[in-house]
């Protein structure tokens, strides 16, 4: 099943401000949230369709990519998405800034669903960007690559918590260990209750008496690891795919930050791309343009033969079809393009300039092109569709 537009989630516009998209947000996490519709299942999977959309609309970068390729330039590169990938704590872990502000502190109390669901943990990780070089065959059939990066990995002593043993940590004092701070005002309404998250632990509800000593409480070291991630076919130079949850891990078991892969095209020697066609210039011999004959050409994967036709001008093109790209998100593929460039000889001996200068004034040997040979234009016009 495929999946609903992003936009169309959130009733928003392509044009939306960030303040927009989060407002748009919180109004249709407000109409599913679980707690308005106790075992909706229905509006469980709407909730967390809108977490999924804000997750993507709320981040720069993610959202260009969106804009530009749709779903499959985040879910070709291992993307999981909410709907499928994160339960309902993830959900409330993320937006935790969201959901513990007076819309659903007054109205579900504070958010504490589920014994403190709404509790962060730890600080989440930055993004991480790299560039990935592809050769064309590399693009028109998608590959998986094994990428060796130098990031913040979860610290393998602690166990991403910071604290030196299990005995070093303590239940923040400020918030009694929800993670959260209640507060109550006076208003001409009535008491308005508002939740923030507490100061004194971030949110996590524990501080830390010892620090671990390899990773000095951050709950993590820098180290390098081996990223596994597949590229559709179809990708594009300066193109960005986003592997969730591979960038920097977070600091004391926050949630890590993502990988995002620039795209680039190593060049081929032979062959030029334009957008999803390829094109490759022919030099032929002025005989073999007269003659006609039989050529092999190079291709993304491989090698091809085509026809020559006697009397084939130079500046023709010949077309063969599907041996061009695939576009990422959808069926429609390119083409080779293939323009013939006759070879003019630059040196001639005495026998060959005698034989040429017998032919000169032969009628044949004079341009007569007719209004079946398309002039220099249309033939570029046809090389960029």
């Amino acid at each position: 099943m495929s999946k609903r537009d992003f936009y169309e989630i959130l009733g928003v516009s392509k044009s939306a401000s960030a303040d927009e998209i989060k407002k748009a947000y919180r109004k249709v996490a407000m109409q599913y949230h679980p707690d308005r519709n106790p075992g909706d299942k229905a509006a469980e999977e709407k909730f967390k369709e809108a977490a999924e959309a804000y997750e993507v609309l709320s981040d720069a970068d993610k959202k260009a990519q969106y804009d530009r390729f749709g779903h499959a330039g985040l879910g070709g590169a291992g993307n999981r998405g909410y709907g499928g990938g994160m339960n309902m704590e993830d959900i409330f872990s993320q937006f935790g800034d969201i959901f513990g502000d007076d819309l659903f502190g007054g109205f579900f109390g504070g958010g504490q669903r589920g014994g403190g669901r709404s509790r962060s943990r730890g600080v989440r990780g930055s993004n991480l960007r790299i560039k990935l070089k592809l050769n064309y065959e590399e693009i028109a059939k998608g590959v998986s690559k094994n990428i060796k990066v130098k990031k913040y990995v979860p610290c393998t002593t602690c166990g991403g918590g910071g604290a030196k043993d299990k005995g070093s940590t303590q239940t923040c004092t400020g918030c009694n260990g929800s993670g959260q701070v209640r507060r109550v005002q006076n208003t001409f309404l009535g008491q308005m209750q508002t939740v923030t998250t507490c100061p004194t632990c971030n949110g996590e509800g524990t501080t830390i008496t010892a620090k671990c000593t390899s990773c000095k409480g951050e709950g993590r070291t820098y180290a390098e690891e081996t990223v596994s991630i597949d590229i559709p076919a179809g990708v594009q130079e300066g193109m960005q795919l986003n592997v969730t949850g591979k960038g920097n891990a977070g600091e004391r078991g926050g949630t890590p930050g993502d990988l995002i892969i620039l795209i680039e095209e190593e060049p081929h020697k032979e062959l030029h791309r334009e957008g999803l066609n390829v094109a490759f210039e022919l030099h032929l011999s002025f005989t073999d343009a007269v003659f006609g004959t039989q050529v092999e050409v190079p291709t993304i994967d491989g090698k091809a033969k085509i026809k020559i036709p006697a009397g084939t001008q130079s500046g023709k093109i010949f077309r063969l079809k599907g041996k061009g790209f695939p576009a990422v998100n959808s069926y429609e593929k390119g083409d080779q393009l293939i323009q013939v460039s006759v070879w003019t000889p630059q040196q001639l001996n005495a026998e060959e300039k005698a034989a040429l200068e017998k032919l000169a004034g032969s009628a044949n040997f004079q341009p007569n092109p007719d209004k079946s040979d398309r002039n220099f234009f249309d033939r570029i016009k046809d090389i960029f569709q």
